[in-house]
């Protein structure tokens, strides 16, 4: 009986220190606050998320999975419903990742925000509202190495075909004629040198005249100039025009002058009285009165 007694009371003992444990660990992972449900669809792999994994925003805890299943409404997605803490800064641009915690490899969702939306993401409703999920760090790294592994696959099936037994003989020819090519190079570089020289001559010559160009131009500046300031050739010229011009008028003059005194002799010689008695009045013309026909003799002269 009282070894009955004993066994009685260290399995009370025991599932009183059980209970104990479970309330504290209940208490310990109480979820203090009011909480919000999103989900979170994927058509990558989750591999090493679990539910009761954290959700981080930007690094700080505000939640926890609560589910991982299949999306009834995209079949091969994967779904995973998380539940995080209301004030969480969850917007319509708000995007999921995948992270792993250091070495040990267990997942967790990170959640962060491109910042195109200020608008608060609506939830409370069932099915609780999605947000997308983006490849993480892992996975970008895998799809690049994939990528990197398809681009050295390709470089090295191109390298084989390049060293093919067919190739060989053209590489060893294309090498040969490189090398000839090369001791080509120091008589060539020789001509070159010389044409240089040469250049360098006729650039100098070119320089000298465009010098002489540059000083005659100047010289022809400096002649106009003179031309034309004023009592220059030009002015002179100018000057030496006008009385040409005066002189020519005033011997145009003199000779209207000399015709009127011949006119004038020329009447004196032949009626003297008109100095005396003046013109006198002039005699009628045809179809005046008084005016007299002239007689034409057998010469034909009046």
């Amino acid at each position: 009986m009282e070894n009955k007694a004993h066994a009685l009371a260290a399995g009370a003992f025991v599932l009183l220190l059980s209970a104990l444990l479970v309330a504290l660990a209940v208490w310990l992972t109480r979820d203090s606050g009011e909480q919000l449900l999103y989900d979170v669809t994927t058509d990558d792999p989750v591999t090493g998320l679990q539910q009761q994994a954290s959700v981080r925003f930007r690094g700080v805890k505000v939640g926890k999975v609560t589910d991982i299943s299949f999306d009834p409404q995209v079949p091969g997605n994967v779904l995973v419903r998380i539940a995080v803490a209301a004030n969480t800064p969850v917007t319509r641009s708000t995007f999921a990742s995948l992270g792993f915690q250091g070495v040990t490899g267990i997942a967790f969702v990170q959640l962060d925000d491109t910042g195109q939306s200020k608008e608060r993401l609506p939830s409370g409703g069932e099915p609780p509202a999605r947000i997308p999920m983006h490849l993480g760090l892992v996975g970008q790294l895998s799809e690049q190495s994939g990528r990197i592994l398809a681009q050295l696959e390709e470089t090295s099936r191109r390298i084989n075909q390049l060293l093919a037994a067919e190739n060989q003989q053209t590489l060893v020819k294309s090498i040969g004629a490189i090398g000839e090519a090369a001791a080509s190079l120091p008589p060539v570089m020789k001509e070159a040198g010389s044409a240089l020289q040469s250049l360098r001559a006729a650039a100098g010559s070119v320089a000298g005249s465009a010098d002489e160009v540059k000083q005659t131009a100047a010289d022809y500046g400096r002649l106009a100039q003179r031309v034309q300031q004023p009592g220059g050739p030009l002015d002179q010229v100018s000057q030496e025009t006008g009385t040409l011009l005066r002189l020519n008028r005033a011997l145009d003059e003199t000779g209207r002058a000399a015709r009127q005194v011949g006119r004038v002799a020329g009447s004196l010689q032949d009626n003297p009285q008109t100095l005396l008695l003046g013109p006198g009045p002039a005699l009628p013309g045809p179809g005046e009165p008084g005016f007299v026909a002239p007689l034409v003799t057998q010469g034909g002269k009046p």
